[in-house]
C-alpha cells in the first residue's frame, strides 16, 4: 500500500488474512499519539477502515472498486505507545452494490480497544450509469 496507508506505518498481515477477512497490524509510535499522550482516534478508524475495507475488497470481482459509505466506530479503551495494535475485519454481506463489514481493535494481549461497523459502495467500470439530467436553460 502507498500514499496515506503507508504513512500511517500499519500493515496487512497476508498470512492472517484470507478471502471476505483482513487483518492489519503495527506498532505504536509516538507519531500516533494525541495530546493527551494516547493513540489518537483517528488511528483507530484509519486501521479498521483499511481491515474492513480490504476484507470486501478481497471479495470484488475483476472490473469492480468500492469506497467506503459509512464508518462507525466505538472506541472502547485507549492505547499507549509501543503497543502493538491488530484490527480484524470480516464481511457480514456482500450484495450486487453494498456491502457490510465489522471489524476490531485488540491490542497485544487480545483486549479489545474498539469495534466498528460500516458499508461499502461496489461498482463496475463496465456498468452504464444514469447521467443528470442537463440543468434547465435560463
Amino acid at each position: 500500500m502507498g500514499g496515506f496507508h503507508h504513512e500511517v506505518g500499519f500493515k496487512i498481515d497476508v498470512g492472517a488474512s484470507t478471502r471476505g477477512v483482513v487483518v492489519v497490524t503495527g506498532r505504536v509510535e509516538h507519531r500516533h499519539l494525541n495530546i493527551n499522550g494516547v493513540v489518537h482516534g483517528g488511528v483507530y478508524a484509519t486501521i479498521l477502515d483499511t481491515a474492513m475495507g480490504g476484507s470486501v475488497v478481497s471479495l470484488l470481482a475483476p472490473g469492480e472498486t468500492t469506497a467506503t459509505t459509512s464508518l462507525y466506530v466505538e472506541f472502547l479503551r485507549a492505547a499507549r505507545e509501543g503497543a502493538t495494535l491488530t484490527a480484524r475485519g470480516d464481511v457480514l454481506r456482500r450484495g450486487r452494490h453494498i456491502a457490510f463489514a465489522e471489524g476490531e481493535l485488540v491490542d497485544g494481549g487480545g483486549q479489545r480497544l474498539s469495534q466498528a461497523r460500516g458499508t461499502w459502495y461496489i461498482w463496475s467500470a463496465d456498468e452504464k450509469r444514469p447521467r443528470p439530467p442537463a440543468p434547465p436553460p435560463p
